[in-house]
C-alpha cells in the first residue's frame, strides 16, 4: 500500500499537504483536519483495492486522490448553492451522517419517514457539487407511480406529463438557485428531471443522480437505475421503506437494495427516524402516530 520506497506516501502527502510516518502496520497522519480525513479517505480505498489485487497502480493513488480532493463541505457545515442568502445546512446527528455520507461515498442509500429531509438534502449536496465544479449535472430521476390514486392520461408533451411526478425535487431545486439559472439548466441539459423508465440504455459520467421515491421501484428497476452510475458521479437513492404504492404482493426494490448491497464496498445505508423530521412539529407526531397502528398504513411523502 505504500509503495516503492513510500511512494504512494509521498504523493499523498504532497497533494493534501499533510505529514505522514509509516511504522510496521501504523499511519500518523497529522495537519489541518478536513486535509487528514481526506488522506485518510485515499489510504482506506487503497486498503480495500488491496483485498482484490496484489498491488496498486500509481493510476488508481491518482484517482484516489482525486476522488478524495472532491470531497465538499465538512459534516456540520453549511452547503453553498447558487442562491447567496440560502441557508442550507443538516439539522441534528442523523442528517449530518447523511450528509457526510453523500460527500463521501460513490452511492448513498437513505430510508426514512416523511418529513426528514432525505430528498431535500439530496439535492442540496448536488447543488453545491455543481457549483464548485466538482460534477458537471444532475439528474433528478423518480418513478412514475400513483399514491393511491389512478390520475389516467394527463395532457401535454413528456415534460409535463412527469412534472407532477417531480415536483418535490423541482421544489427543492427552486429553493437554491433562481427560477432563471434553474430554467437556463434544465434547457443546457445541465440539470434533467426524468421518470426513471428512461434511464435504461444509459451511462451518466460526472454527474450527480437522485432516484426519489424509490420505495416505488420494482427489483428490476432499481437493477438497471443502480447500473446507469458513471465514472466521477455520484448516485444517491431516498426512499421511506415503510409505504409503497407498488401492487400488492410486488416486493420493493429499494427494500432488496438496501439488504443486497450491506456489504458492497463504497456503498452507505443511512437511516434517518423521526427525531430526524425538520418538518412543522405536527408531522413528527403524525408519523409517530401512524406508526403505532402498523406499518401497513401508507404515508404522504
Amino acid at each position: 500500500m505504500y509503495g516503492t520506497a513510500d511512494r504512494n506516501l509521498r504523493l499523498i502527502r504532497a497533494a493534501f499537504d499533510v505529514r505522514i510516518s509509516a511504522r510496521d502496520a501504523t499511519v500518523w497522519i497529522s495537519g489541518p483536519s478536513a486535509a487528514v480525513r481526506k488522506a485518510a479517505l485515499v489510504l482506506d480505498e487503497l486498503q480495500q483495492a488491496l483485498r482484490h489485487r496484489p498491488d496498486v497502480s500509481d493510476e488508481l493513488v491518482q484517482d484516489s486522490i482525486d476522488r478524495a480532493s472532491k470531497q465538499a463541505v465538512p459534516t456540520g457545515d453549511q452547503l453553498e448553492v447558487f442562491l447567496p442568502n440560502a441557508k442550507v445546512a443538516p439539522k441534528g446527528k442523523g442528517q449530518e451522517r447523511y450528509v457526510q455520507a453523500m460527500l463521501s461515498s460513490d452511492l448513498t442509500l437513505c430510508l426514512g419517514p416523511a418529513g426528514t429531509g432525505k430528498t431535500y438534502l439530496a439535492v442540496a449536496v448536488s447543488v453545491s457539487l455543481l457549483k464548485k465544479h466538482l460534477i458537471k449535472r444532475i439528474v433528478l430521476v423518480r418513478p412514475a407511480v400513483e399514491a393511491g390514486e389512478k390520475l389516467g392520461y394527463l395532457p401535454g408533451d413528456l415534460q409535463a406529463k412527469v412534472n407532477p411526478y417531480l415536483r418535490p425535487l423541482l421544489d427543492a431545486i427552486h429553493d437554491m438557485m433562481t427560477f432563471e439559472q434553474a430554467k437556463r439548466f434544465m434547457q443546457n441539459d445541465i440539470i434533467e428531471v426524468i421518470p426513471l423508465a428512461f434511464m435504461r440504455g444509459r451511462t451518466l459520467n460526472n454527474a450527480a443522480i437522485i432516484l426519489d421515491e424509490a420505495q416505488n421501484c420494482t427489483i428490476a428497476q432499481m437493477l438497471m437505475f443502480l447500473t446507469r452510475l458513471g465514472h466521477r458521479s455520484k448516485m444517491i437513492v431516498t426512499g421511506d421503506d415503510s409505504q409503497s404504492d407498488l401492487p400488492d404482493g410486488e416486493r420493493s426494490g429499494f427494500t432488496d437494495a438496501v439488504g443486497r448491497l450491506k456489504q458492497v464496498d463504497g456503498v452507505t445505508t443511512i437511516r434517518l427516524s423521526g427525531v430526524d423530521i425538520v418538518r412543522h412539529p405536527m408531522v413528527q407526531r403524525v408519523v409517530e402516530a401512524y406508526g403505532r397502528e402498523g406499518r401497513g398504513v401508507q404515508q404522504a411523502s
